[in-house]
């Protein structure tokens, strides 16, 4: 399913990294980062670009496939990995370990996913969380909808089950992004994020 969503266009994704990785990665020391979900590589090559060593991860080859096509010479800083998340998961701990947008269209346990991720965070490293906290009005008339719901960045935080003796919560908010639609149609939605920090 993702291999044939990515094949659809040339590029699916603008290249840019995540405005909210930016705001986020910009303020910490570069160390080693987990991306999760990193579609075709927009956010690996900001990190690498600023001096991370990243492991990049995607359930789709040709999402991998065109990252590692696109970062040039710094490919020395990333590290292309293949896993279906709900099956494996990368080894070693992380200074930063972001989980943009991380949604999917079929069933899954993504809370249990982000537990993980948040297991992989090295102490006194970041978890980065940011996803979709509403949708767009057209959502519904499009071929591939499927019901999603969408939580409040507190309800994510408690799907954690984190221990708060451990953890430091950085920030928990929402804030509204512009999203053009298939017919050209501009909406305003709403995007959660979540910064928190595991105790040294």
């Amino acid at each position: 399913m993702w291999n044939a969503m990515y094949r659809e266009s040339d590029r699916r994704w603008s290249g840019r990294p995540n405005l909210r990785l930016v705001e986020v990665a910009q303020h910490l020391p570069a160390g080693r980062a987990l991306d999760l979900g990193c579609g075709e590589g927009g956010d690996a090559k900001w990190l690498a670009a600023n001096g991370w060593a990243v492991v990049a991860v995607d359930i789709s080859d040709e999402a991998l496939r065109r990252s590692a096509e696109d970062v040039g010479e710094l490919s020395a800083g990333i590290d292309f990995q293949h896993h279906d998340l709900t099956q494996t998961f990368p080894d070693g701990e992380f200074d930063l370990v972001s989980a943009q947008f991380l949604h999917s269209p079929t069933p899954w346990d993504r809370g249990r996913l982000l537990r993980r991720a948040a297991a992989a965070v090295a102490p006194g490293g970041v978890l980065l969380i940011v996803d979709h906290g509403g949708g767009p009005p057209w959502e519904s008339q499009m071929k591939d909808h499927h019901h999603h719901v969408f939580q409040t960045p507190q309800e994510v935080i408690d799907d954690l089950a984190l221990d708060h003796t451990q953890w430091e919560q950085l920030r928990a908010d929402s804030v509204d992004r512009e999203m053009t639609g298939p017919q050209g149609q501009v909406a305003v939605i709403p995007d959660n994020v979540i910064v928190l920090r595991r105790r040294s």
